[in-house]
């Protein structure tokens, strides 16, 4: 039995409406980058699995990674891509909350991994020959599923935080259902108790992983600074620069999103930092790291030598 105050119609995604002459160009360049971050992330994911010499805790991690964002983009792009051409911008109140239950999960996770990623990244540079020990299989396991159920628990949270309020509006300013976008139409502020609940809980839960990432490079260029070899400093470095790139390119659009004040609250501005988020960032990851990591870069080339001739 639903709540009484949901409407039964759903909720209205406004979306892009206010460009109808961008409708169609925008369709094509969401199902291009779609297609391109599922080829991308999978293509990773598949070379992991099937190269032996990446079954080390940098890449197991990196093929999770690889896993999530091809997640986050499916939770989101194929409702918007619907809504683009067919214009049925309706989504049902299930739809919606289920929708942003498994958005927050795999946002959640995205910084999750790259915290663990940061963690392996610090062991790897200060423990090198302690480092198949610290960071074992049965660690990552460990590390990724307690990051997993961590996710849940705060998404389920939330969710029922927003299902529970009583809302005044059922137009939605964006084109997915977000925490901070459906929370605007609360016809009731938060009592003091919960908006300190609210904002401890989410605090802790974003900036754990920020934190994790500060403390291991911090000590990692400590580390860098004590090598007397400019190559070692230069591989050192490039084993840590793709990861660096995928920190700043989550954390910018988050900041903007989730810790800007409500009074610069703009429509337009969070649609584009989130089409920079849902899609650009996760098709741009596999990218980076075939890019800018040799040992991916051989793989790829025995993986295509291995299939095609």
């Amino acid at each position: 039995m639903q709540p009484p105050f949901w409407n039964s119609s759903g909720f209205v995604l406004v979306g892009f409406s206010d460009a109808p002459h961008l409708l169609l160009p925008l369709f094509y360049f969401f199902l291009a980058a779609y297609i391109l971050c599922i080829a991308g992330n999978m293509f990773i994911f598949v070379l992991i699995v099937s190269q032996h010499q990446l079954h080390t805790p940098m890449y197991i991690l990196m093929g999770n990674l690889a896993i999530v964002d091809v997640c986050f983009t499916s939770i989101i792009i194929p409702r918007a891509l619907y809504g683009l051409i067919s214009g049925d911008t309706h989504i049902s109140n299930h739809g919606c909350f289920a929708q942003l239950f498994f958005f927050m999960v795999v946002a959640n996770m995205d910084g999750f991994l790259l915290g663990i990623m940061a963690f392996d990244r610090y062991c790897a540079v200060c423990f090198p020959l302690r480092y198949l020990i610290i960071m074992n299989r049965r660690t990552c396991i460990c590390l990724v599923a307690f990051s997993w159920i961590i996710a849940c628990l705060h998404s389920t949270f939330y969710t029922w935080l927003t299902s529970s309020r009583l809302l005044c509006g059922w137009v939605i300013q964006h084109f997915f259902c977000d925490y901070p976008v459906i929370i605007m139409l609360s016809c009731l502020g938060f009592s003091d108790a919960l908006q300190n609940i609210d904002y401890i809980e989410s605090s802790i839960i974003i900036l754990s992983p920020v934190l994790i990432i500060l403390g291991s490079y911090i000590l990692i260029i400590r580390a860098i600074l004590a090598l007397k070899s400019s190559k070692g400093m230069r591989k050192t470095f490039s084993t840590c620069s793709s990861h660096l790139t995928m920190v700043i390119l989550l954390y910018s659009t988050v900041i903007f999103m989730y810790f800007r004040p409500s009074s610069i609250y703009s429509p337009t501005y969070d649609r584009a930092i989130s089409v920079v988020s849902s899609i650009i960032n996760p098709t741009l990851n596999p990218f980076i790291y075939s890019l800018r990591n040799k040992e991916v870069k051989n793989s790829i080339k025995r993986f295509l030598r291995q299939t095609f001739f």
